[in-house]
């Protein structure tokens, strides 16, 4: 449902015109037509407007309600697609309003869908396009209410006299709304670019952030970023949002979404009070099953997602365990390897130089005041991945396929405030050729401490969330790991119990020094550690295998490769 020119709204007036006549006459194939064919525009607008809370589903659901209701009392079957979207941010604000006077139900909102992170995902959108995806998170709600709007004008989904409509201002007002929330949409972009990049002093301010962006912390990082030449240093030319957005998709409704027509649970009597007309409760009432679109209308007016067109399925619902919801004792002040420590095998001298015969294991936390050794250069003619130049992944089952020959990052977040507990590592599989660890940075081991005045926070968690524990044996990760490929390897997040997510950058030697020989004095934790010797002893990493088993989660902890 894209359309591009001018005309955008004339002409979807026209295809949608005799539907909606029929829908309003009681034809109910009509209706489910109508249902079917609307349904992602909702679910898009209000998803991006609230995020992804938990409250997006009821939304939809009231929006579609209160649209089927009164389908009957739209006098101008060319006006529906601004009548259902004033409709829909009516519903956004009444929200927003009820969340104002009642305190939010936290577990349900860790529960939610991220809906940048859905939109990066479904959409596969890499570079500068991901950027804007992900800057939505900073903005506040009044701005992502508007940008939710915005954003379908530029795809070519929504013209502007639809958003203004849809907002309840005039054209004008409408384009300075529209000019004063870019402008802190560009702020923010910038703040998520800076987070992705490797300034000592950014990632000495964020070391108190919970990961979670609010409008104090865009203002202290925005400042920072104004004085800063590392993060304000603009390497590559920014593109304009409203360029990055042009006949972008709409995210797919999810499998499994239910939008209950089945009268919003009112009796008919209640029904008819409220406007809903005698054809559409007609329409409702009978015993009719029809597919339409990858989606069911049930007996009862049941709408059902099956399954959307051309995406992958949804990922499956996590059972909480007892693992899941383990807190372990905090860490003591010194960071303390697992049981049965040793050498790290990167400087343990071999008798061999077998392919294999060093994997990587418990090792020691280097001394954070050591500069690593000098880091071996590897010849890299270029390594390609199915997720871009930068793979996001934080469901069980995301992964990405890398082939070539050259330099990998794996950037690690860890999230024990939304889920801690026992810690699944990702696998390697389907190894083609030689994968080896070559080194660790990012200023940090996951399991320094990050805070000054809580000694139990570390990066795997504190003493108030809990801990994400990985297996006994499983060497500590770093901030940023980095890989040397030369052939071709899946990796795949098995996350279970605690929470966790990957980036995946194809990168270069040059990047991966500089970010290993930064140290305490560029205000990062600990230098980073180089394990490359430059041979076939340098270590491989854990779990990895040449093999392709049905569940990446069985690969073993050191794999014969």
């Amino acid at each position: 449902m894209t359309w591009e020119g001018a005309d955008v709204g004339d002409r979807a007036g026209r295809e949608w015109r005799a539907t909606i006549a029929a829908a309003q006459a009681g034809d109910r194939h009509a209706l489910e037509e109508l249902v079917a064919g609307w349904l992602p525009l909702v679910y898009n607008v209000v998803g991006r407007a609230l995020n992804g809370h938990a409250d997006v589903d009821d939304v939809v659901q009231e929006t579609m309600l209160r649209a089927v209701g009164n389908l009957g009392s739209l006098r101008d079957p060319d006006s529906f697609r601004s009548w259902l979207m004033a409709i829909a941010m009516r519903q956004i604000r009444d929200r927003a309003r009820r969340r104002a006077t009642r305190q939010l139900d936290e577990s349900a909102a860790r529960e939610a869908t991220d809906f940048a992170e859905l939109t990066v995902l479904r959409l596969q959108l890499e570079g500068q396009r991901r950027e804007v995806a992900e800057a939505v998170r900073w903005l506040d709600d009044e701005d992502r209410q508007l940008l939710s709007l915005w954003w379908l004008e530029v795809a070519g989904e929504l013209t502007r006299r639809d958003l203004a409509a849809a907002v309840g201002i005039s054209r004008q007002h409408a384009a300075v709304r529209v000019q004063r929330m870019k402008e802190r949409l560009e702020t923010s972009r910038g703040i998520v670019r800076a987070l992705d990049g490797a300034c000592p002093a950014l990632r000495e301010l964020t070391g108190r952030w919970d990961g979670r962006p609010d409008s104090v912390w865009r203002k202290r990082l925005a400042r920072h970023i104004r004085g800063c030449a590392y993060c304000g240093d603009a390497r590559t030319s920014v593109v304009p949002a409203e360029r990055l957005l042009v006949g972008i998709a709409l995210v797919p409704v999810p499998a499994g979404f239910t939008l209950s027509l089945a009268l919003g649970g009112k009796t008919a009597a209640a029904a008819t009070s409220v406007g809903w007309s005698a054809k559409v409760l007609g329409i409702l009432a009978k015993p009719a099953v029809a597919v339409t679109a990858a989606a069911t209308v049930v007996a009862g007016g049941a709408y059902v997602v099956t399954q959307t067109p051309g995406t992958p399925p949804p990922h499956a619902a996590v059972t909480p365990t007892a693992a899941s919801t383990h807190r372990p004792p905090p860490p003591s002040a010194s960071p303390t390897p697992s049981p049965s420590p040793s050498v790290s095998p990167s400087v343990a001298k071999q008798k061999t130089e077998l392919y294999g015969s060093v994997v990587d294991a418990v090792d020691k936390a280097p001394d954070p005041d050591t500069p690593p050794g000098a880091l071996p250069h590897r010849p890299a003619s270029g390594v390609t991945s199915t997720g871009g130049a930068h793979a996001v992944m934080n469901h069980r089952g995301d992964s990405v396929t890398l082939t070539g020959q050259g330099y990998v990052l794996v950037r690690w977040q860890i999230s024990p405030q939304y889920r801690s507990g026992g810690l699944v590592m990702p696998a390697w599989t389907g190894l083609k050729g030689k994968l080896f660890h070559v080194a660790s940075g990012g200023g940090r081991r996951m399991d320094d401490h990050v805070s000054d005045t809580d000694r139990s926070a570390t990066g795997m968690g504190d003493s108030t969330v809990g801990y994400a524990v990985p297996q006994a044996g499983t060497q500590q990760m770093w901030q940023n790991e980095y890989f040397y490929l030369d052939g071709g390897v899946t990796l795949t997040v098995n996350e279970r119990g605690a929470d966790y997510g990957l980036s995946v950058f194809p990168t270069t030697w040059d990047a991966v020094e500089k970010d290993v020989t930064a140290g305490p004095d560029q205000g990062v934790r600990r230098y980073g550690l180089v394990r490359d010797t430059g041979r076939d002893d340098t270590p491989v990493p854990q779990y990895v295998t040449r093999a392709t088993p049905a569940d990446p989660a069985t690969v073993a902890q050191r794999s014969r490769v």
